[in-house]
């Protein structure tokens, strides 16, 4: 809407500059013109698409600005403020005296211009002495609010909010991975995720209705053990229909980051450029590499296909194949890794016996 109107603003405007700019033509030009209307029309025609290709810069360029604000620190974005009203106060003071001096009419204009580049260069400068010297004035003046022995000036950064949907509160691991202290920034939940957790709590099927209970058990431990960074969001959406579509909304709106196991949204959620963590991903990069020679213990729990071959799984659910591994059915055993192959259904461990029954 706001980009409209400003396209719109510029359009308007560019076509009344050139519907009134016939008024500054010389009498002897006007004189020759033997339509002025259809003159008028033209003018005002070619003023509206220079104003909208303005209105398309100036919409491009405060869109542009717009998000690196969202991306700005907090605190830069106050030195900076500070720096820039400093630095256009000084421009008026200085440049004051300039109006008391007597200058002839027909150099009457190098007031207003040399007023207003002062301005613009002094609010620059007061904006970059900012950036360079106000954190650490700001950490002299409150030092409890910022680290006080940083590496490099600018290397922190405010970590983004993390927005998660149903498929992650349902899954889970997200407990485990705020008690190990990776995820940082808040975990935003809108309401109509809850909703949505509510209707699978509420389901007729009890595998669903299960998993639903599960997950809200689950959010309210996490908002027990961590009530500061749990927030519970009021955004909705009533224009669009489905869940995963808000939640692309809202994370473009926040810029804020998508928490999820669902690999459709996912998918969807990076075409339109918005930053996903995927917990399945997650556990993929961190599953451990087992090269042939490696050494594993295991328990083997059933046949494979073969008659002597015994079948066991690691903890992240990687089917083990062990070659004359029957016997060991119900055992724990030591196994030497022989090979590896990854499928489409996942990966799978090939291994020979090393040495004795463990347990």
């Amino acid at each position: 809407m706001l980009d409209a109107l400003i396209v719109i603003s510029f359009i308007l405007a560019g076509a009344g500059v050139g519907f009134f700019s016939i008024d500054f033509l010389p009498e002897t030009a006007l004189q020759q013109v033997t339509n002025l209307e259809g003159l008028s029309s033209v003018t005002a025609g070619f003023g509206a698409l220079l104003g909208g290709v303005l209105g398309l810069v100036v919409q491009t360029s405060y869109r542009r600005l717009e998000r690196q604000i969202k991306e700005m620190p907090p605190d830069r974005i106050l030195t900076r403020a500070v720096g820039l009203v400093v630095g256009l106060l000084i421009a008026n003071l200085s440049l004051a005296p300039l109006f008391l001096l007597p200058i002839p009419d027909e150099f009457s204009f190098i007031k207003p211009l040399t007023a207003v580049m002062g301005s613009l260069l002094f609010a620059v400068t007061g904006m970059n002495l900012a950036d360079t010297n106000g954190r650490a004035l700001l950490r002299i003046i409150n030092p409890n609010s910022y680290e006080s022995a940083l590496i490099a000036e600018g290397t922190l950064k405010p970590s983004a909010s993390k927005i998660l949907d149903t498929s992650c509160i349902i899954d889970g691991r997200i407990e485990g991975l705020l008690q190990t202290g990776f995820l940082e920034g808040q975990l935003l939940i809108p309401q109509f995720v809850l909703q949505e957790l509510q209707q699978v709590a509420d389901s007729s099927s009890d595998q669903k209705r299960s998993r639903g209970r599960r997950g809200l058990d689950i959010l309210n431990r996490v908002r027990e053990d961590y009530p500061s960074r749990v927030v519970i969001s009021a955004v909705d959406y009533e224009d669009i229909s489905t869940v995963d579509a808000k939640l692309v909304r809202l994370a473009q709106e926040l810029n804020a980051m998508l928490l999820t196991t669902d690999y459709n949204l996912n998918k969807v959620a990076n075409v339109q450029q918005v930053t996903v963590l995927n917990i399945n991903d997650l556990t993929q990069a961190i599953r451990p590499a087992y090269l042939p020679g490696d050494d594993i213990e295991i328990k083997v729990l059933k046949e494979g296909k073969e008659p002597s071959q015994g079948v066991g799984y690691l903890t992240d659910g990687t089917m083990v194949v062990i070659e004359e591994g029957r016997e060991y059915i119900g055992n724990e055993l030591s196994v030497v890794v022989t090979g590896a192959l990854q499928t489409s259904a996942g990966r799978m461990i090939f291994a020979r016996p090393s040495s004795a029954i463990v347990s």
